[in-house]
């Protein structure tokens, strides 16, 4: 769990990302609301998908795809505060 944490705080898009990602979204979404390039956001997504912090709950669409946090992403978000 802190390497988790450790990952997460030590990426400030990261963190920005599992503060702001309460509801389902798109990366397109999520980056007009974080104030960051849309790659940017999708390159933090894909790092945090590969954690188990987040999924994408529409993974057979080519875009538009939605991505919430998962049980351990709400775990890990508790836990940085």
């Amino acid at each position: 769990m802190y390497d988790l944490i450790s990952f997460v705080s030590r990426g400030k898009i990261r963190l920005k990302i599992l503060k702001n990602l309460n509801q389902p979204m798109t990366p397109t979404t999520l980056s007009e609301k974080i104030h960051t390039h849309r790659s940017t956001t999708s390159r933090a997504i894909l790092s945090l998908q590969d954690k188990g912090l987040v999924e994408c709950v529409t993974p057979k669409e080519k875009m538009g795809r939605l991505y919430r946090l998962t049980k351990i992403g709400k775990l890990v978000l508790t836990r940085l505060g």
